[in-house]
């Protein structure tokens, strides 16, 4: 029988010959700086919406060329040789871009980081990479959304009288498919300014995502998150409108209603399939629209982002809760509501004369 002390002693001897067989055997290369980033990318697109994978792509695009200024080749390189200092050098030369693309690049790079660290695959110090990033970076400055509120209302009130949208068809062009299209643009105006929905949000929305009853529909936001919009009565009574006098293109479409696009093409390249508009399509309708009621100098003034400001203005002054607008609004961060939160110069002006005019009255 092996007493403890012998016990104790093939232990130890067992544990130093696992020690040597570790320090002896060949041990795992590192992967390069381009693998790991590669990885990372894939985890980026696993995790987030395809324009942030993109913006992101382009930030290590950039960082990827910078290191291989810095004789650091990435190809070849090791990621151990990753190093906070290489920081620097990438925030000097984001300084010519806008600050707030700026931001989100160091953002990108700052989550590469925290990937390497997290996997384990370098030592990095990320209180330095926050430290560096705060004290080097330029902070965006608060600007106030800038949209000509007045137009957009005369805007919605030629549109509320669907024949104001009417205009002489080509010779070659069917009467029904322009008032069909006038229809559409209608709804569309009208919807954009009442949901603030973004104007990709708006094409991609199918009849089947409305709940008519609830005047609610389920959207899948930025961000790839979900979330509800609400209509109001003139918005719900614009599309119904739109869609009875489509009723006959969806039901010969050999497809379920529900499937179909809300905002359909209308134009020759479309024929009778039903397709739903592009971004570029709203856009376009924008611009057409603003054109024919308010005149070439108003086109790219109005945009189909400004009905979002829009929005979000008429929620703030309709409630003064910046929470409401926040949430009605879809904005992650209540800093991005409050730049709506500004009174205009009327505003202050009413103000000011109500406050001190009374007064001097009175004295």
């Amino acid at each position: 029988m092996l007493s403890i002390s012998n016990i104790i002693k093939n232990i130890d001897k067992d544990r130093e010959i696992r020690i040597m067989t570790y320090m002896t055997a060949p041990q795992p290369q590192s992967p390069t700086i381009s693998e790991t980033i590669s990885r990372y990318l894939d985890m980026v697109k696993s995790s987030r919406s395809k324009r942030t994978l993109l913006a992101y792509k382009n930030a290590m695009q950039i960082f990827r060329r910078l290191l291989t200024e810095k004789w650091l080749d990435p190809q070849t390189t090791p990621i151990t040789r990753l190093s906070e200092d290489l920081l620097s050098p990438l925030i000097e030369y984001l300084h010519t871009f806008s600050t707030a693309t700026e931001q989100l690049y160091l953002q990108a790079v700052k989550g590469f980081y925290l990937f390497v660290d997290a996997e384990r695959l370098a030592e990095i110090n990320q209180s330095r990479v926050h430290v560096l990033i705060r004290q080097r970076s330029r902070r965006p400055g608060i600007r106030f959304p800038q949209f000509p509120a007045e137009g957009i209302e005369r805007l919605l009130a030629q549109v509320e009288t669907p024949e104001s949208l009417l205009s002489q068809p080509p010779a070659d062009e069917d009467t029904e498919v322009v008032k069909l299209r006038a229809m559409r643009d209608r709804a569309f105006l009208i919807t954009l300014a009442d949901t603030g929905l973004r104007v990709h949000e708006a094409c991609a929305l199918r009849r089947g995502d409305v709940d008519w009853n609830e005047g609610r529909a389920v959207i899948i936001g930025k961000g790839d998150k979900q979330a509800v919009i609400r209509f109001t009565t003139r918005a719900l009574r614009a599309l119904k409108e739109y869609l009875a006098l489509r009723a006959a293109l969806d039901g010969s479409s050999g497809r379920q209603l529900s499937s179909l696009p809300l905002f359909a093409r209308h134009d020759k390249g479309a024929g009778k399939k039903v397709k739903p508009i592009t971004p570029t399509t709203g856009r376009n309708i924008v611009k057409e629209r603003v054109k024919q009621f308010l005149g070439e100098d108003m086109v790219g003034r109005i945009t189909p982002h400004s009905f979002r400001h829009y929005f979000v203005t008429s929620v703030l002054q309709g409630t003064g809760n910046l929470k409401i607008a926040q949430e009605l609004a879809r904005h992650k961060n209540i800093q991005v509501t409050q730049r709506y939160a500004h009174l205009s110069n009327d505003e202050l002006d009413k103000a000011y004369h109500e406050v001190f005019e009374k007064r001097t009255k009175r004295i």
